[in-house]
């Protein structure tokens, strides 16, 4: 198991120094990832900051920790710019990026800007697009959602041969989307600290992921949760989990209860 830490960037924790601090201080603790929510929170009337602008700050001022989001609502962008993103994000910090993905939970943030939440299968498209445009290849691309006339992307990002990409979600058709990627993440608590996802249902939700998994190699499986300082969380690792992140929000406290936290250590 690994550790990492993932920061609710919104109300206060908006202010992007903050996300550096944390991820400063988590690094020199020992933590190895800072993760990072992707919400338009301000169209529900929440201050909320950019993700990647904020990890970018996060990148100059660590060396080590891996950087991401959990989960970028992929088809809420255009790939194209996401792909030049990211890719530039992963350059920024020495090829240390995680593209979270998903379909994005809260319809305000679309509807608000007159936009439907898109469905599965345009998200199915977007990461389509993105890891073509990674793969440094002349990208000719006719689809549903999406067109690509001839373009081959760069700078590509370090990491090869594409940044990982986890995928966000527990409905059926998102554990199947998982398992054609990187790795899956899942949030297992609630706003008031409470641990909601058993690691019984953890194993159950693994298992069909690995069932629908036809690639060989690694895979990711990042619980987020919550944990005392010097906690077990071993029966998470036991159930599948490769990674813990502990959830890291205004609810939880303010930013030097947050500190704290973070300076305390992973669970073990």
């Amino acid at each position: 198991m690994r550790y990492g830490i993932d920061v609710a960037i919104l109300g206060d924790l908006a202010e992007p120094a903050h996300l550096v601090t944390l991820a400063r201080e988590a690094e020199a603790a020992g933590w190895e990832a800072v993760l990072v929510w992707d919400h338009l929170g301000f169209a529900w009337g929440v201050p909320s900051a950019d993700p990647w602008v904020a990890l970018g700050a996060a990148a100059q001022a660590t060396s080590r920790i891996r950087l991401g989001t959990a989960v970028t609502p992929v088809a809420g962008h255009r790939p194209e710019r996401l792909a030049q993103t990211v890719a530039t994000f992963d350059r920024l910090s020495g090829g240390r990026a995680i593209l979270g993905a998903g379909l994005g939970g809260v319809e305000r943030e679309f509807t608000a800007f007159g936009a439907a939440r898109p469905g599965g299968a345009v998200l199915d498209e977007a990461l389509e697009v993105l890891a073509a445009l990674w793969s440094g290849e002349e990208v000719r691309h006719r689809g549903a959602h999406y067109t690509v006339d001839g373009v081959r992307l760069a700078p590509l990002p370090v990491q090869r041969p594409r940044v990982p990409v986890w995928v966000g979600g527990t409905a059926a058709g998102a554990l199947r989307r998982a398992a054609r990627w990187d790795g899956w993440i899942v949030a297992g608590d609630d706003q008031d600290g409470r641990m909601t996802l058993s690691p019984e249902a953890l194993a159950a939700q693994v298992g069909e992921v690995r069932r629908h998994r036809a690639a060989d190699g690694g895979f990711d499986v990042a619980v987020i949760g919550v944990s005392d300082p010097g906690s077990p969380v071993q029966a998470y690792a036991d159930a599948g989990a490769t990674w813990w992140f502990e959830h890291l929000h205004g609810y939880r406290g303010s930013l030097e209860q947050l500190v704290r936290r973070v300076k305390a250590g992973p669970p073990a």
